[in-house]
């Protein structure tokens, strides 16, 4: 009795399905990672939308330094109680959305809106250009370059933008870049119910 010689084209196409079936794998689990972050799952996972633990509380204490060569002075948990609304913004010269965002800012500083900077994990001659190239939008400025102040904030990634009101209450919060379309609908009208 003669064992079934398999054919040589179904050898080969089994040898294919094997080598390609890791590649698949990990082709279906990247698309469902991405439908994931999409919000096109079941989950509708947005970073954005991702809650502070502190909204409606005061912000953390914390000091920090300022950037040298500036100008401006440092920043502290007492400078969010000015008696007004004021944004803290996280930012970093790395930060690709933080130059998204950054005509957004200045125009509120132009505005009038105290805008209080926080320049994370950058190496200070590094913030120093990125605000030499874009604009100062900042009244004070502190420099958390071992991030852990940004850790008590429960820092998401850059850019990170609260908004404090006038007794140092945190109300607001954006996780990404504040873009033309938040200005508007979203901070615009906080500011002025809060003013």
């Amino acid at each position: 009795m003669s064992e079934a010689v398999p054919n040589p084209s179904q050898a080969a196409w089994r040898r294919r399905a094997l080598l390609l079936a890791p590649l698949a794998v990990a082709g279906l689990g990247g698309a469902g990672f991405y439908a994931m972050l999409r919000g096109l799952g079941t989950g509708d996972y947005d970073p954005r939308g991702v809650p502070s633990a502190l909204i409606g509380k005061p912000a953390p204490d914390f000091t920090l330094p300022p950037l040298e060569g500036s100008g401006l002075p440092g920043l502290s948990a007492a400078d969010l109680t000015a008696g007004r609304p004021v944004l803290v913004n996280f930012f970093a010269s790395w930060c690709v959305p933080c130059v998204i965002e950054h005509p957004q800012l200045m125009r509120l500083a132009r505005d009038g809106i105290a805008i209080l900077g926080i320049a994370y994990k950058d190496k200070p001659e590094d913030s120093l250009g990125f605000l030499k190239r874009h604009g100062t939008p900042y009244a004070r400025l502190g420099v958390d370059q071992p991030g852990r102040v940004a850790i008590d904030w429960g820092l998401y990634g850059v850019p990170e933008t609260y908004l404090i009101d006038k007794s140092g209450i945190i109300r607001w919060r954006m996780a990404g870049p504040v873009t033309e379309e938040i200005l508007a609908q979203q901070v615009t009208p906080l500011l002025r119910r809060l003013a």
